[in-house]
C-alpha cells in the first residue's frame, strides 16, 4: 500500500473514531449527572426509599474484546448483607503482583508462559500462587490448560474497584 493510501485510510479511521466519540453519552466532569438522575428515578419508581448504588460500564479491552455491565444495589441490601464474605475477594486484589496479572491478562496475555516472561512477577510456583488466589476469589477462571481470564462479569466490577481506590 503506497503512503498516500495508507495516510488516507488512518484519516478516514481517526474521522470514523472522532465522529462516534461526538454520539457517546455525555463526558464525566461537563456537570451531568445523568446517571445519577437515572438511578434516583429508578429508585423513585420502585419504591425504594433508603437510596442506592449503581455501578456501569461499557468497555473495550487492548485484546478486542468488548464488555457491558450493570449492577446496583440498595442501601438496605448492602448495609444489612455480610460484609465479611467480600473479604476474600479484595483480599486477592490486595497484592501488586495479582493486580499486575490481572491487567496483563486484560491487556491479552493469557498463559501462564506469557505470564512468567514479566519481569517482577516472581517465579513460576508464586505466579501459580498468585492466579489461584485470583481464581479462588473469582476474578480469573481459566479458560483451557495454563490459560486464564477475567470473567466477563468481572471485567466491569474490577475496573469499578480500581476507580474507587484512586486518590
Amino acid at each position: 500500500m503506497e503512503l498516500e493510501e495508507r495516510v488516507a485510510d488512518l484519516e478516514r479511521r481517526l474521522a470514523a473514531l472522532e465522529g462516534a466519540r461526538h454520539t457517546a453519552a455525555p463526558r464525566l466532569g461537563e456537570g451531568d449527572f445523568w446517571a445519577l438522575d437515572g438511578l434516583k428515578e429508578r429508585l423513585a419508581e420502585t419504591g425504594v426509599a433508603d437510596g442506592g448504588v449503581l455501578f456501569t460500564g461499557a468497555v473495550r479491552l487492548p485484546s478486542g474484546e468488548q464488555y457491558a455491565w450493570q449492577q446496583g444495589a440498595s442501601t438496605e441490601e448492602l448495609l444489612d448483607a455480610e460484609w465479611t464474605e467480600a473479604a476474600e475477594a479484595f483480599a486477592a486484589l490486595g497484592h501488586p503482583v495479582r493486580l499486575r496479572l490481572l491487567r496483563e491478562i486484560l491487556g491479552g496475555r493469557r498463559t501462564a508462559a506469557e505470564l512468567a516472561e514479566l519481569d517482577e512477577v516472581g517465579t513460576t510456583g508464586q505466579i501459580y500462587h498468585h492466579l489461584r488466589q485470583l481464581t479462588g476469589a473469582g476474578w480469573l477462571h481459566t479458560a483451557g490448560r495454563g490459560r486464564y481470564e477475567v470473567p466477563p462479569g468481572r471485567v466491569v466490577p474490577l475496573l469499578v474497584a480500581l476507580c474507587t481506590a484512586r486518590p
